[in-house]
C-alpha cells in the first residue's frame, strides 16, 4: 500500500465527518449513529443518502445546494471517501457525513424511517445477477431501502449503463412502484424537460461520469417511489 494511501487513511480517522464501523460492530447491530443521525447533524432535517458515493461529488454538491437537508455518502473504498471528506472538512460543510462500509450493511447504518431520499450514482450494473439480489436497484436492495426510508421517499438513479437503466425500469414495473421520471439521455434532446433546479443537480459530473461522456456514452436518469408494501418490515 502506497504512502499516500496510508496517510489518507490515517487522516480520515481524525475527520469528524467520517465513520468507519468494523464488520463485527455492524453484524451485532451496534453502530452508534443508527437512529441518532440527528445528534450528529444537530438538527432533524431530512437525510439524503448517496450509495456508492465514490469521491462524494454528488453528496457534496447536494449539501451545498440544500443547506436545510443532511447528506450521507456511503462507499467501501477509503481512498474515494477521503477525497470527499477532505473537501467537506476544508470547506467546513456542516451537513455532510461519510460512512465507509459495504452497502449490504445499509440497515445497520440507518434506522427505520430515518432516510428521506436515496441517490444511486453510476452503480455497478451487475449484468450477471439474474435474480436481482446484488444489483443496487434490484428487488432485494429495494426491500432494504424500504426499511430505512420514510413513506413517499424518492430514489434517484444516474447511470451510463443501458442494462442498469432497462433492468431498473423492469423492476419498477414488476414491483408496482411509482415511476416519476425516466430519461435515457439527460444531455440530449430531453434536457429542456427538467426544472432549472434539477438541471443544476443533474449537471454535476462525477469522476466516472466524465470518463463515460468522454467515450460517447449517454447518461440516463430515473426517479421513482417504492410501492407502499416495501415500507413494511421484512
Amino acid at each position: 500500500m502506497g504512502k499516500n494511501k496510508l496517510r489518507r487513511f490515517a487522516e480520515m480517522k481524525t475527520q469528524s465527518c467520517v465513520f468507519e464501523p468494523d464488520k463485527q460492530l455492524l453484524l451485532d447491530d451496534q453502530f452508534e449513529m443508527k437512529g441518532k443521525w440527528d445528534s450528529f447533524f444537530g438538527n432533524s432535517n431530512p437525510i439524503t443518502v448517496e450509495l456508492g458515493c465514490g469521491k462524494g461529488e454528488y453528496t457534496l454538491a447536494l449539501a451545498k445546494k440544500y443547506p436545510g437537508r443532511n447528506f450521507v455518502g456511503v462507499d467501501v473504498k477509503g481512498a474515494r471517501i477521503w477525497r470527499g471528506s477532505k473537501t467537506a472538512e476544508d470547506e467546513s460543510i456542516p451537513n455532510v457525513a461519510f460512512v465507509r462500509t459495504k452497502i449490504e450493511f445499509i440497515n445497520q447504518i440507518f434506522a427505520e424511517n430515518e432516510v428521506s431520499e436515496i441517490w444511486l450514482t453510476f452503480s455497478d450494473p451487475q449484468p450477471k445477477d439474474k435474480k436481482g439480489t446484488k444489483r443496487l436497484s434490484g428487488w432485494a436492495f429495494l426491500k432494504r431501502y424500504g426499511k430505512l426510508m420514510k413513506p413517499e421517499s424518492i430514489i434517484n438513479i444516474k447511470t451510463d449503463s443501458q442494462f442498469f437503466y432497462d433492468s431498473t425500469l423492469e423492476t419498477i414495473e414488476k414491483g408496482e412502484h411509482t415511476l416519476i421520471r425516466s430519461k435515457d439521455d439527460i444531455y440530449g434532446i430531453h434536457w429542456e424537460d427538467f426544472h432549472p433546479d434539477d438541471q443544476e443537480i443533474l449537471s454535476v459530473k462525477t469522476f466516472y461520469e466524465k470518463k463515460w461522456l468522454a467515450i460517447g456514452k449517454k447518461i440516463k436518469f430515473l426517479q421513482f417511489k417504492l410501492n407502499d408494501e416495501y415500507y413494511k418490515a421484512v
